[in-house]
């Protein structure tokens, strides 16, 4: 190599062991302000593009239906931060079967037209699946009600001097009218936080773009509960049509009550109140909380992607002066955590948890961390999809914390990945399935007119 310098970007499948692994399809969305990609894209095993539905993004995830039909957003409205113009389905061929629009009347902040928006952020599910990933006897309907988070304008002089943007819970029927609706600030008291918050939250929530607003008390997720075993055995929390969600920037998880709109279990945000939370510890600013669904490993269990970086509003902290993203970690974790006994029966990554002896090998294997997005996704096989946002890389990992399958997006950023079975998608024909051994980091193979060749140990070392 002499005196010249490479730079490389790795991207695609790096790392599969087919034994191993739960074998499919596996969804990648797209966002314009997080990816390169302009819709979204479904990879086989190898990292080998099986199809693509142009136009059609993540909001701020894609699901995907038996048949090859897709949800997802075809927009984004220009100066709203997080806000989609719609949910739509498209067909395999990219032909739009159906389509929500039916939130607030917006203006357009480039050319100042009114425009019906959706306002559709984060994460969305159609009935017949509780989280839209897939389940093995439990399916999304291709027609039917569907659970969105939107988003509101609202005031409360309490909290902003400025109209706050709250996420507003829906669902909707086929023609899109509203059934059920939820929105974060009429239940603020049911969250659990510091009483000093609101006063953190009115002097210190930032103002976003020219959108002449404050965006802090959004939700990141919606997912029903589903069937489970906690409600069999007589637990109304737990009632399948209850709703799980979170607020990244207030560290809280929660379930909300179908019938009564009241908030009946809740994971944060105050990690020292007792015992329980303390031995979870600290969460910080996580995302995709949902309950395993029945008929998988660990069904009934509530499994998150702990983000770290920075989140909460109350007292002031080290990291936070001021009170506002108060708690602070430098690394993610996953966790499945029982939610009657509130105690950790796996994770992935967590320093205090999962903790080697030697600290070098604990790092080679269970590095992870994005402060922002991401998810987890639990396998027929007992594996974990985990989706790390901020490095575009997806991980399949065992239940002993093995990585079997590794994916860097070639369209950067990945919001949330899905695996799906090969015949959710009549449409292709079942791929091979190679392993792949991941190279030592000291080798780069690269493609030299078509043919691999394999860059010796010593060039990199002259």
């Amino acid at each position: 190599m002499g005196n010249d310098y490479w730079r490389v970007g790795v991207s695609g499948v790096v790392r599969y062991d087919p034994e191993r692994c739960f074998n499919g399809y596996t969804l990648i969305p797209s966002h314009p302000g997080a990816s390169s990609a302009r819709g979204a894209a479904l990879y086989d095993m190898n990292g080998r593009l099986a199809h693509k539905w142009p136009g059609m993004m993540g909001c701020f995830d894609n699901k995907l239906l038996p048949g090859g039909d897709i949800l997802g957003t075809t927009g984004f409205m220009p100066g709203y931060w997080l806000d989609g113009l719609n949910l739509t389905q498209m067909d395999w061929d990219g032909n739009v079967l159906w389509s929500y629009a039916k939130g607030e009347k917006l203006q357009d902040l480039e050319n100042g037209e009114m425009v019906e928006s959706a306002r559709v952020h984060h994460d969305f599910q159609r009935e017949g699946s509780p989280t839209g990933y897939y389940i093995p006897n439990m399916a999304p309907a291709r027609n039917g009600i569907t659970l969105l988070n939107s988003t509101r304008t609202c005031h409360d002089r309490e909290m902003s001097p400025l109209p706050i943007a709250d996420s507003l819970l829906l669902q909707i029927d086929e023609n899109g009218e509203c059934l059920w609706s939820w929105g974060v600030l009429e239940h603020w008291d049911q969250l659990g936080v510091a009483s000093c918050a609101k006063n953190v939250h009115y002097h210190c929530a930032p103002e976003y773009g020219n959108a002449g607003y404050v965006k802090t008390t959004y939700c990141n997720n919606v997912n029903w509960l589903g069937p489970n075993k906690w409600y069999d055995a007589g637990d109304e929390r737990f009632h399948p049509k209850n709703i799980i969600t979170d607020i990244r920037n207030l560290n809280v998880s929660f379930i909300i009550d179908h019938r009564t709109g009241d908030i009946v279990w809740r994971l944060g945000p105050d990690f020292e109140a007792d015992k329980k939370h303390q031995d979870i510890g600290q969460i910080v600013g996580q995302h995709h909380v949902h309950m395993i669904p029945r008929g998988l490993p660990g069904e009934g269990n509530i499994l998150l992607f702990d983000n770290g970086g920075q989140a909460g509003l109350g007292a002031p902290s080290p990291c936070s002066p001021d009170g506002y993203y108060n708690a602070t970690r430098a690394y993610s974790r996953v966790l499945e955590i029982d939610p009657v006994s509130m105690e950790v029966v796996w994770s992935y990554n967590d320093r205090r948890l999962n903790h080697d002896n030697n600290y070098e090998a604990t790092l080679t294997r269970n590095l992870l961390f994005s402060p922002y997005c991401s998810g987890a996704d639990r396998l027929p096989n007992g594996n974990t999809l985990i989706a790390e946002f901020l490095w575009g890389r997806v991980i399949e990992v065992t239940r002993d914390g093995d990585i079997v399958w590794e994916f860097i997006n070639p369209g950067g950023k990945v919001f949330r990945a899905h695996r799906y079975p090969y015949d959710w998608c009549p449409q292709l024909e079942t791929p091979d399935q190679v392993p792949v051994r991941p190279l030592p980091n000291y080798r780069l193979q690269i493609n030299v007119g078509g043919e691999p060749v394999l860059m010796p140990q010593d060039d990199f070392f002259e």
